[in-house]
Protein backbone atom coordinates (compact mmCIF):
# COMPACT_ATOMS: atom_id res chain seq x y z
CA UNK A 1 0.00 0.00 0.00
CA UNK A 2 1.19 3.45 -0.86
CA UNK A 3 2.06 6.02 1.75
CA UNK A 4 3.24 9.42 2.59
CA UNK A 5 5.85 7.62 4.93
CA UNK A 6 8.35 9.85 2.71
CA UNK A 7 7.49 13.31 3.78
CA UNK A 8 8.02 11.85 7.69
CA UNK A 9 9.96 15.42 9.39
CA UNK A 10 10.02 16.65 5.65
CA UNK A 11 7.59 19.83 6.02
CA UNK A 12 7.83 21.84 9.54
CA UNK A 13 5.29 24.77 10.82
CA UNK A 14 6.80 27.87 10.68
CA UNK A 15 4.46 30.56 11.87
CA UNK A 16 1.34 30.60 13.94
CA UNK A 17 -1.47 33.46 14.06
CA UNK A 18 -4.80 34.25 15.30
CA UNK A 19 -7.15 36.75 15.79
CA UNK A 20 -9.38 37.59 18.63
CA UNK A 21 -12.61 35.33 19.07
CA UNK A 22 -15.74 36.61 19.15
CA UNK A 23 -18.34 38.97 17.97
CA UNK A 24 -16.97 41.52 15.06
CA UNK A 25 -19.62 42.83 13.06
CA UNK A 26 -17.23 45.83 11.79
CA UNK A 27 -15.14 43.27 10.79
CA UNK A 28 -15.09 41.23 6.49
CA UNK A 29 -13.67 37.77 6.39
CA UNK A 30 -10.89 39.88 4.66
CA UNK A 31 -10.29 42.08 7.43
CA UNK A 32 -9.76 39.15 9.65
CA UNK A 33 -7.80 36.93 7.31
CA UNK A 34 -5.34 39.29 6.99
CA UNK A 35 -4.69 40.32 10.92
CA UNK A 36 -4.17 36.24 11.29
CA UNK A 37 -1.37 36.57 8.72
CA UNK A 38 0.33 39.27 9.58
CA UNK A 39 0.50 38.07 13.06
CA UNK A 40 1.68 34.63 11.43
CA UNK A 41 4.66 36.79 9.47
CA UNK A 42 5.89 38.32 12.05
CA UNK A 43 5.83 34.69 14.14
CA UNK A 44 7.70 32.77 11.59
CA UNK A 45 9.79 36.31 10.93
CA UNK A 46 9.41 35.87 7.07
CA UNK A 47 8.78 38.59 4.48
CA UNK A 48 5.50 38.73 2.82
CA UNK A 49 7.29 38.60 -0.86
CA UNK A 50 8.19 35.14 0.42
CA UNK A 51 5.01 33.58 0.47
CA UNK A 52 4.82 31.86 -2.86
CA UNK A 53 1.54 29.49 -1.82
CA UNK A 54 -1.78 30.38 -0.99
CA UNK A 55 -4.14 27.76 0.72
CA UNK A 56 -8.09 29.49 1.73
CA UNK A 57 -10.46 28.30 3.70
CA UNK A 58 -13.97 29.49 4.21
CA UNK A 59 -13.18 32.49 2.47
CA UNK A 60 -15.13 33.81 -0.22
CA UNK A 61 -13.02 34.47 -2.36
CA UNK A 62 -9.25 33.08 -2.45
CA UNK A 63 -7.94 35.94 -5.16
CA UNK A 64 -9.50 38.88 -3.20
CA UNK A 65 -7.80 37.49 0.19
CA UNK A 66 -4.65 37.55 -2.50
CA UNK A 67 -5.39 41.08 -3.44
CA UNK A 68 -5.94 42.53 0.09
CA UNK A 69 -2.37 40.43 1.50
CA UNK A 70 -1.10 41.92 -2.00
CA UNK A 71 -0.03 38.24 -3.03
CA UNK A 72 0.73 37.03 -6.41
CA UNK A 73 1.35 33.14 -5.09
CA UNK A 74 2.70 30.46 -7.77
CA UNK A 75 0.14 28.12 -6.20
CA UNK A 76 -3.15 28.85 -4.71
CA UNK A 77 -5.83 26.52 -3.08
CA UNK A 78 -9.73 27.18 -1.76
CA UNK A 79 -11.28 25.27 0.21
CA UNK A 80 -14.99 24.97 1.63
CA UNK A 81 -15.65 25.76 5.17
CA UNK A 82 -16.34 22.31 5.72
CA UNK A 83 -15.29 21.96 9.51
CA UNK A 84 -12.42 18.61 8.21
CA UNK A 85 -10.74 20.63 5.86
CA UNK A 86 -7.99 22.06 8.34
CA UNK A 87 -6.00 18.91 8.13
CA UNK A 88 -7.01 18.28 4.50
CA UNK A 89 -5.46 21.72 4.11
CA UNK A 90 -2.34 21.14 5.40
CA UNK A 91 -1.69 18.09 3.76
CA UNK A 92 -2.24 19.38 1.07
CA UNK A 93 0.42 21.87 1.46
CA UNK A 94 2.92 19.18 2.69
CA UNK A 95 2.63 17.89 -0.73
CA UNK A 96 2.82 21.52 -2.41
CA UNK A 97 6.21 22.13 -0.69
CA UNK A 98 7.69 18.65 -1.37
CA UNK A 99 6.92 18.91 -4.87
CA UNK A 100 7.95 21.91 -5.48
CA UNK A 101 4.81 23.66 -6.59
CA UNK A 102 5.56 26.14 -3.48
CA UNK A 103 8.11 26.90 -0.87
CA UNK A 104 6.41 28.69 1.44
CA UNK A 105 2.79 28.70 2.27
CA UNK A 106 0.26 30.46 4.23
CA UNK A 107 -3.10 28.68 5.18
CA UNK A 108 -5.75 31.20 6.17
CA UNK A 109 -9.31 30.66 7.88
CA UNK A 110 -12.15 33.17 8.11
CA UNK A 111 -15.21 32.74 9.98
CA UNK A 112 -17.57 35.24 10.67
CA UNK A 113 -20.46 32.96 11.59
CA UNK A 114 -21.07 34.50 15.09
CA UNK A 115 -21.96 38.56 14.03
CA UNK A 116 -23.94 37.31 10.59
CA UNK A 117 -26.12 34.89 13.03
CA UNK A 118 -25.28 31.68 10.87
CA UNK A 119 -27.19 28.26 12.08
CA UNK A 120 -26.17 24.79 11.23
CA UNK A 121 -28.69 23.61 10.58
CA UNK A 122 -32.76 23.88 11.85
CA UNK A 123 -33.52 26.47 8.50
CA UNK A 124 -36.42 25.86 5.89
CA UNK A 125 -33.76 23.67 3.39
CA UNK A 126 -36.03 20.47 2.88
CA UNK A 127 -33.74 16.94 3.85
CA UNK A 128 -34.61 12.89 3.30
CA UNK A 129 -33.87 13.24 6.79
CA UNK A 130 -36.08 15.42 8.21
CA UNK A 131 -38.54 13.22 9.54
CA UNK A 132 -36.01 11.60 12.03
CA UNK A 133 -35.02 15.19 13.13
CA UNK A 134 -31.59 15.62 11.28
CA UNK A 135 -32.00 19.00 10.81
CA UNK A 136 -29.04 19.30 11.94
CA UNK A 137 -25.33 17.60 12.38
CA UNK A 138 -26.37 17.90 16.13
CA UNK A 139 -28.77 15.87 16.00
CA UNK A 140 -26.63 13.09 13.79
CA UNK A 141 -24.31 13.51 16.84
CA UNK A 142 -27.08 12.98 19.36
CA UNK A 143 -28.14 9.47 17.63
CA UNK A 144 -24.52 8.14 17.49
CA UNK A 145 -24.29 8.99 21.18
CA UNK A 146 -27.59 7.43 21.81
CA UNK A 147 -26.18 4.24 20.06
CA UNK A 148 -23.02 4.48 22.30
CA UNK A 149 -24.97 4.70 25.23
CA UNK A 150 -26.92 1.59 24.35
CA UNK A 151 -24.22 -0.62 23.12
CA UNK A 152 -21.90 0.36 25.74
CA UNK A 153 -23.87 1.48 28.66
CA UNK A 154 -21.72 5.14 28.37
CA UNK A 155 -23.75 7.62 30.42
CA UNK A 156 -23.88 11.41 29.77
CA UNK A 157 -22.23 12.38 33.21
CA UNK A 158 -19.12 10.38 31.78
CA UNK A 159 -19.52 12.47 28.27
CA UNK A 160 -20.03 15.85 30.67
CA UNK A 161 -15.92 14.54 31.57
CA UNK A 162 -15.27 16.40 27.89
CA UNK A 163 -16.83 19.76 28.48
CA UNK A 164 -15.99 19.99 32.01
CA UNK A 165 -12.21 19.36 31.44
CA UNK A 166 -12.29 21.66 28.13
CA UNK A 167 -13.40 24.47 29.79
CA UNK A 168 -10.87 24.32 32.98
CA UNK A 169 -8.76 25.24 29.37
CA UNK A 170 -10.20 27.82 28.35
CA UNK A 171 -10.59 29.21 31.97
CA UNK A 172 -6.59 29.72 31.38
CA UNK A 173 -6.44 30.59 27.91
CA UNK A 174 -6.61 34.96 27.33
CA UNK A 175 -8.21 34.49 23.82
CA UNK A 176 -11.22 31.94 24.78
CA UNK A 177 -14.27 33.25 24.50
CA UNK A 178 -15.82 30.57 27.52
CA UNK A 179 -14.60 31.38 30.96
CA UNK A 180 -17.20 30.90 33.01
CA UNK A 181 -16.39 27.48 35.24
CA UNK A 182 -18.35 24.27 34.84
CA UNK A 183 -18.73 20.88 36.51
CA UNK A 184 -20.95 17.91 35.38
CA UNK A 185 -23.74 18.52 37.31
CA UNK A 186 -23.56 22.10 35.58
CA UNK A 187 -23.41 19.70 31.78
CA UNK A 188 -26.38 17.43 33.65
CA UNK A 189 -28.98 20.63 34.59
CA UNK A 190 -28.14 22.26 30.65
CA UNK A 191 -31.00 22.50 28.75
CA UNK A 192 -31.79 19.36 25.99
CA UNK A 193 -30.60 20.68 22.54
CA UNK A 194 -30.98 17.34 20.79
CA UNK A 195 -31.46 14.56 23.21
CA UNK A 196 -29.33 13.03 24.91
CA UNK A 197 -27.04 15.97 23.82
CA UNK A 198 -27.31 19.46 25.97
CA UNK A 199 -26.15 22.81 25.42
CA UNK A 200 -22.74 22.28 27.07
CA UNK A 201 -21.93 19.66 24.49
CA UNK A 202 -22.25 21.97 21.51
CA UNK A 203 -19.27 24.13 19.41
CA UNK A 204 -19.81 27.78 19.62
CA UNK A 205 -20.14 29.93 16.58
CA UNK A 206 -17.82 32.54 16.72
CA UNK A 207 -16.20 35.20 14.44
CA UNK A 208 -12.23 34.78 13.87
CA UNK A 209 -9.26 33.96 11.78
CA UNK A 210 -6.42 32.17 11.75
CA UNK A 211 -2.88 31.29 9.59
CA UNK A 212 -0.37 29.18 9.79
CA UNK A 213 2.69 29.20 7.63
CA UNK A 214 4.68 25.88 6.41
CA UNK A 215 7.72 25.54 4.52
CA UNK A 216 10.35 22.61 4.66
CA UNK A 217 11.98 21.37 7.50
CA UNK A 218 15.39 22.53 5.85
CA UNK A 219 14.75 26.23 5.20
CA UNK A 220 12.92 26.05 8.29
CA UNK A 221 16.08 25.79 10.32
CA UNK A 222 17.11 29.36 9.32
CA UNK A 223 13.67 31.12 10.59
CA UNK A 224 12.71 33.31 13.81
CA UNK A 225 11.11 30.34 15.61
CA UNK A 226 12.14 26.74 16.46
CA UNK A 227 10.21 24.59 13.79
CA UNK A 228 7.50 22.08 14.70
CA UNK A 229 7.98 19.03 12.14
CA UNK A 230 4.82 17.24 11.15
CA UNK A 231 6.04 13.97 11.84
CA UNK A 232 2.76 11.80 10.44
CA UNK A 233 -0.21 12.11 8.41
CA UNK A 234 -3.00 10.38 7.29
CA UNK A 235 -6.38 10.31 6.08
CA UNK A 236 -9.54 8.24 4.89
CA UNK A 237 -12.71 9.38 3.95
CA UNK A 238 -16.16 7.73 4.43
CA UNK A 239 -18.55 9.10 1.68
CA UNK A 240 -20.87 6.16 1.17
CA UNK A 241 -21.99 6.24 4.73
CA UNK A 242 -22.07 9.64 5.98
CA UNK A 243 -21.25 12.28 3.18
CA UNK A 244 -25.08 13.71 3.58
CA UNK A 245 -26.04 14.11 7.18
CA UNK A 246 -22.65 13.91 9.18
CA UNK A 247 -24.75 10.33 10.49
CA UNK A 248 -22.51 7.18 10.61
CA UNK A 249 -23.59 3.80 12.87
CA UNK A 250 -20.03 2.96 13.06
CA UNK A 251 -19.01 6.28 14.35
CA UNK A 252 -16.33 6.17 11.77
CA UNK A 253 -14.54 3.78 13.59
CA UNK A 254 -13.24 1.73 10.65
CA UNK A 255 -11.87 5.23 9.12
CA UNK A 256 -10.43 6.11 12.26
CA UNK A 257 -8.60 2.90 12.53
CA UNK A 258 -7.30 2.84 9.05
CA UNK A 259 -6.10 6.49 9.69
CA UNK A 260 -4.53 6.03 12.84
CA UNK A 261 -2.59 2.67 11.60
CA UNK A 262 -1.20 5.73 8.47
CA UNK A 263 -0.26 8.26 11.11
CA UNK A 264 1.26 6.21 13.72
CA UNK A 265 3.11 4.49 10.96
CA UNK A 266 4.68 7.53 9.29
CA UNK A 267 5.54 9.26 12.77
CA UNK A 268 6.98 5.95 14.39
CA UNK A 269 4.95 6.57 17.78
CA UNK A 270 2.00 5.11 19.33
CA UNK A 271 -0.53 6.80 21.52
CA UNK A 272 1.37 5.88 24.76
CA UNK A 273 4.13 8.32 22.73
CA UNK A 274 1.38 10.76 22.95
CA UNK A 275 1.74 13.96 25.07
CA UNK A 276 -1.11 16.22 24.20
CA UNK A 277 -4.30 15.46 21.96
CA UNK A 278 -5.91 18.10 19.83
CA UNK A 279 -8.93 16.40 19.35
CA UNK A 280 -11.98 17.86 17.01
CA UNK A 281 -15.02 18.29 19.28
CA UNK A 282 -17.81 19.60 17.03
CA UNK A 283 -19.97 18.08 19.70
CA UNK A 284 -18.49 16.29 23.11
CA UNK A 285 -19.21 12.63 21.76
CA UNK A 286 -17.01 13.14 18.62
CA UNK A 287 -14.16 13.30 20.73
CA UNK A 288 -15.21 9.63 22.83
CA UNK A 289 -15.55 8.27 19.33
CA UNK A 290 -11.88 9.63 18.48
CA UNK A 291 -10.34 8.35 21.77
CA UNK A 292 -11.81 4.41 20.47
CA UNK A 293 -10.78 4.67 16.62
CA UNK A 294 -7.21 6.11 17.18
CA UNK A 295 -6.34 3.33 19.97
CA UNK A 296 -6.54 5.41 23.09
CA UNK A 297 -8.93 2.87 24.35
CA UNK A 298 -10.70 0.03 23.47
CA UNK A 299 -14.01 0.32 21.50
CA UNK A 300 -16.48 0.58 23.96
CA UNK A 301 -14.25 2.04 27.16
CA UNK A 302 -14.22 6.06 25.77
CA UNK A 303 -16.43 6.82 28.84
CA UNK A 304 -14.84 4.74 31.37
CA UNK A 305 -11.11 6.39 30.16
CA UNK A 306 -12.30 10.16 30.59
CA UNK A 307 -13.19 9.97 33.65
CA UNK A 308 -11.41 11.02 36.36
CA UNK A 309 -9.77 14.15 34.75
CA UNK A 310 -7.64 12.35 32.13
CA UNK A 311 -8.08 14.50 29.08
CA UNK A 312 -7.35 17.87 31.99
CA UNK A 313 -3.85 19.83 32.33
CA UNK A 314 -1.90 17.15 34.53
CA UNK A 315 -3.91 13.99 33.63
CA UNK A 316 -2.67 11.13 31.77
CA UNK A 317 -4.26 13.12 28.25
CA UNK A 318 -4.28 16.52 28.08
CA UNK A 319 -6.52 16.71 25.27
CA UNK A 320 -7.92 20.47 23.43
CA UNK A 321 -5.66 22.40 25.82
CA UNK A 322 -6.87 26.09 24.34
CA UNK A 323 -10.76 24.78 25.26
CA UNK A 324 -11.51 23.29 21.96
CA UNK A 325 -14.49 24.28 19.89
CA UNK A 326 -16.50 23.78 22.81
CA UNK A 327 -15.18 26.27 24.75
CA UNK A 328 -12.24 28.29 23.20
CA UNK A 329 -13.62 29.32 19.89
CA UNK A 330 -15.33 27.10 16.99
CA UNK A 331 -12.57 27.33 14.22
CA UNK A 332 -13.10 24.50 12.52
CA UNK A 333 -9.76 22.62 13.72
CA UNK A 334 -7.35 25.52 12.31
CA UNK A 335 -7.36 26.76 16.18
CA UNK A 336 -6.15 23.35 17.55
CA UNK A 337 -3.64 23.35 14.82
CA UNK A 338 -1.81 25.95 16.46
CA UNK A 339 -2.80 24.94 19.89
CA UNK A 340 -0.38 22.11 19.14
CA UNK A 341 2.21 24.25 17.55
CA UNK A 342 2.59 26.58 20.59
CA UNK A 343 2.44 23.48 23.11
CA UNK A 344 5.39 22.34 21.29
CA UNK A 345 7.06 25.30 21.03
CA UNK A 346 6.59 25.82 25.14
CA UNK A 347 4.50 29.06 24.61
CA UNK A 348 1.26 28.05 26.39
CA UNK A 349 1.86 29.83 29.61
CA UNK A 350 0.10 28.02 32.66
CA UNK A 351 -1.77 25.82 30.08
CA UNK A 352 1.69 24.58 29.24
CA UNK A 353 1.72 20.32 29.20
CA UNK A 354 5.20 19.72 30.80
CA UNK A 355 8.00 18.41 28.39
CA UNK A 356 5.46 18.65 25.11
CA UNK A 357 7.10 16.91 22.76
CA UNK A 358 4.44 14.89 20.50
CA UNK A 359 1.17 16.18 20.01
CA UNK A 360 -1.82 14.38 18.09
CA UNK A 361 -4.46 15.99 16.32
CA UNK A 362 -7.50 14.41 15.32
CA UNK A 363 -10.74 14.55 13.43
CA UNK A 364 -12.84 12.18 12.97
CA UNK A 365 -15.20 13.16 10.45
CA UNK A 366 -16.90 11.87 6.90
CA UNK A 367 -12.85 12.91 5.99
CA UNK A 368 -11.12 11.63 8.71
CA UNK A 369 -7.45 13.00 9.07
CA UNK A 370 -4.57 13.21 11.56
CA UNK A 371 -1.20 14.83 11.82
CA UNK A 372 1.03 14.28 14.29
CA UNK A 373 3.48 17.12 15.23
CA UNK A 374 7.39 16.44 17.06
CA UNK A 375 9.74 19.39 17.97
CA UNK A 376 12.57 19.27 15.99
Amino acid sequence: MTSMNHLRNKVAVVGVGNTPYGNFPHKSDYALGADAFKAALADSGLEKHEIDGLVTCRVPYYARMGEVLGLDPRWTLALPGHGRMSGMAIIEAMLAIESGAADYVALIYTNIGRSRRMNYGGDDSASVWDPWGFTSPGAAHAMMFRMHMQRYGTTTRQLAEVSVAFRQHAILNPDAVMKKPMTIDDHEEARPIAEPLRLLDYCLINDGAVCMILTSAERARDLRKPPVLITGAGGRDAFRRSAVANFDPDMWFTEAQDTSRQVYEMAGVGPDDVDALMCYDNFSPTVLFSLEGFGYCKRGESGAFVEGGRLGLGGALPTNTDGGHLSNSYMQGWALNIEAVRQLRGECGIRQVSDCEVVHYVATTPCTRSIIYTRA
